[in-house]
């Protein structure tokens, strides 16, 4: 396999000796006049060593090494200088760079300073490949991402979830909040030829309207109030691996027209900016939502939705796997009892059976909850049922009924299951949320409807 390396320099007739310079190693050259150029370049193309002169306009060679170091961080910089510049090569050094060649260079020097370059990506590589070796020899349970159960149901999405991460289609994780889409979403990326490049989650729910677009696209200096400087997006540090979006569906529409671009072309703007820039990552998607009737309500754009919709892994609810709740109950001891220097090793039988009856509607993640109280609060060794929260020993499955005559408008059906259900979770919206498979700031409309 030849490699790969990037040449800068606005003076066109030396840029032409170096490209036949390094032709004449057996090396890829890729040529570039500019600093933008080269970073365009860099987006397109994996590039394993990058020589750039370090005096140029618009964009010096620290500047160019600085953004190299934020897209491609194990790609080696040399920097070119003239002899009265050499204070500057040293701060290139500083800065990252691996080693710096002053003007007028000799042939043998530049080739030999190239060579040991390329000599430390190839360890760099060799180092990569085994630390894999190593990951695949420690299991099934690491290559999963620490997926913990033994149901059917789950066998089956891991298996889907094996079959999609060698691609680069879109993920869509559906199912209810609390079921684990972001650890099924880092699995993925561990799976996935990507392993060794950046994951990045974001909670797309979590964030106020007013920002997530600079969260996800970066914005230039002064593209709003208190922006003092130009800073990347979540597409930006994810380049060469995988972004995961979590609560797709509370994107507005602004946002979701230029995520559609990004899928479409790999290229998008900074808020504030007219530079376009290009992006290669992996889209992992997520949501509670039922993303199809958000189409149909016109709350989600339809294209957007296909686009993310290309492989679909629905997360079975905990109440669908019971046999894994002693399983997962377990792991969540052993973490929990070991956090807090705690003494409890096991749980009592009476209070396991109360576990698995259970109907679990914030999923995996209320039952982690539950454990880490139960441990926190343990007098002993062993968790009992009054260990346990009053919500899981005053279930009672047959009560949770509600009965709603033939005729009833449909806007008031929402109203009163809303208001039922509030009144079963003692007024706790975002419990009541889960329950219902919706935001909460849905509860809050509904309700003043």
């Amino acid at each position: 396999m030849r490699h790969t390396v990037l040449v800068v320099d606005d003076d066109s007739s030396n840029l032409a000796s170096l490209v036949k310079v390094f032709e004449r190693l057996g090396l890829r050259v890729l040529p570039a006049t500019s600093g933008r150029e080269a970073l365009d370049t860099l987006r397109a193309t994996p590039v394993e060593v990058l020589l750039t002169d370090l005096m140029m306009p618009n964009m010096s060679g620290v500047d160019l090494l600085k953004n190299v170091k934020a897209i491609a961080p194990d790609t080696e910089v040399i920097v070119m200088t003239a002899y009265g510049t050499i204070e500057r090569a040293v701060e290139a050094m500083r800065e990252g760079a691996y080693d710096f060649i002053t003007k007028p260079f000799r042939r043998a020097h530049i080739e030999r300073v190239i060579l040991r370059a390329l000599e430390k990506q190839s360890l760099l590589a060799e180092n990569k490949a085994l630390k894999a070796q190593l990951a695949d020899a420690r299991g099934a349970r690491a290559t999963t991402g620490g997926i913990i159960g033994n149901a059917p149901a789950l066998r089956r999405v891991l298996d889907t979830a094996r079959q999609a991460a060698p691609s680069t289609a879109t993920v869509m994780l559906t199912g209810e909040s609390g079921t684990g889409k972001e650890l099924f979403a880092r699995a993925i990326h561990r799976l996935s030829p990507r392993v060794e490049q950046p994951f990045i989650a974001v909670n797309c729910g979590a964030l106020p309207e007013s920002i997530i677009e600079a969260e996800l696209f970066g914005a230039e200096k002064g593209a709003y109030t208190g922006a003092a400087a130009t800073r990347d997006g979540r597409f930006s540090r994810a380049h060469g691996g995988t972004l995961f979006l979590d609560e797709v569906g509370e994107l507005s529409p602004h946002v979701q027209v230029k995520l559609l671009r990004v899928l479409q072309s790999g290229e998008f703007e900074r808020l504030g900016g007219v530079e376009t820039l290009r992006v290669d990552c992996r889209i992992i998607a997520a949501t509670n939502l039922d993303l199809a009737q958000a189409v149909r309500n016109g709350d989600f754009r339809e294209d957007l939705y296909y686009r993310l919709d290309v492989i679909r892994i629905t997360l079975p609810p905990l109440r669908a796997r019971p046999d894994d709740v002693p399983l997962l109950a377990d792991h969540f001891l052993r973490i929990y009892a070991e956090k807090n220097g705690n003494r409890v090793q096991q749980i009592a039988d009476r209070a396991m059976a109360r576990l698995i009856d259970y109907s679990w509607p914030g999923n995996v993640r209320e039952l982690e909850n539950t454990i880490e109280r139960a441990v926190v609060l343990a007098n002993g060794p062993i968790i009992d049922e009054d260990g346990l929260p009053e919500t899981i020993l005053g279930e009672r499955r047959d009560a949770q009924v509600l009965h709603i005559p033939l005729g009833t408008p449909l806007d008031e059906i929402e109203r009163r299951l809303i208001r039922e259900t509030l009144r079963f979770t003692d007024g706790d919206k975002k419990r009541a949320a889960q329950l219902l498979g919706i935001a909460t700031r849905t509860i809050y409309r509904k309700l003043d409807a």
